[in-house]
């Protein structure tokens, strides 16, 4: 069994892998069980992120900025803080979706590094919808939801590397991609928990929970036979699509 070193282990790697952190590098190269255990601590990063993006947006709400300005300012410190790799996953995601041709040309296009139409379109949509939802938070001072929604979105990871599931061979998701199974159950439930505490309405927090949960499914499955599995980019898709699915929940 692992002994809470392991648990510290993967806890650093995932804060070293996740945000922009000057920690120390690892002293051997990751392998998959390094994997496993960076991804099952992601939610513990999305927490960390959550509460520091709530508290910017604390102290934004007291000065003469515009809500739109929060909601912005908020959007590009989590860009800022990921090295905004799950913007360029999400863009890279939708134009290999968006492609015609077999599974190996659109992982090409994955690849290719530049953005095509079909992934600028997702990122101004997305970027736009998370920009006026996390201003509505601020402006009604939901600290928790803002924390949730991030937290939630980083849960997500972890049912996007479940057991099967396949990685595409190299890069970042042949890390991660197939070893989930026990915490899932650990970080779905608490994030349900979470939700609970997020709102007045008591259905509002599970009902981001399980939209988040079944696009989560649905999308990951659906990249797998595109793709014929996923890799980094699928993950950063699902990190943003799912922040804006929890965010739509939490202020509609």
């Amino acid at each position: 069994m692992a002994g809470p070193g392991a648990g510290l282990r993967a806890v650093h790697m995932a804060f070293n892998w996740l945000t922009v952190l000057p920690l120390p590098q690892p002293r051997t190269a990751p392998d998959r069980a390094a994997g496993a255990g960076a991804i099952a601590a992601a939610p513990v990063v999305g927490l960390a992120l959550g509460g520091a993006v709530a508290g910017l947006a604390a102290a934004l709400v007291h000065t003469d900025l515009p809500a739109i300005a929060v909601g912005t300012l908020m959007v590009a410190a989590l860009a800022l803080t990921t090295r905004g790799m799950h913007l360029d996953g999400l863009a890279d995601t939708v134009d290999g979706l968006g492609c015609y041709g077999s599974p190996k040309r659109a992982r090409e296009v994955m690849r290719s590094g530049s953005v095509g139409p079909f992934g600028a379109a997702a990122l101004t949509m997305i970027l736009l919808v998370q920009v006026v939802l996390f201003a509505a938070l601020a402006t009604d001072h939901r600290w928790v939801a803002i924390a949730a929604a991030v937290t939630v979105s980083r849960c997500a990871v972890v049912a996007a590397c479940r057991t099967g599931l396949q990685p595409i061979p190299g890069g970042f998701g042949a890390l991660v991609v197939g070893t989930q199974r026990a915490a899932i159950v650990g970080w779905g439930l608490a994030a349900l928990f979470a939700g609970l505490l997020v709102s007045d309405q008591w259905w509002r927090g599970p009902a981001a929970v399980a939209l988040v949960a079944g696009w989560t499914w649905l999308i990951t499955r659906h990249c797998a036979r595109r793709f014929e599995g996923i890799n980094g980019d699928v993950l950063g898709f699902v990190v943003e699509t799912s922040c804006a699915a929890a965010l739509l929940v939490l202020v509609a």
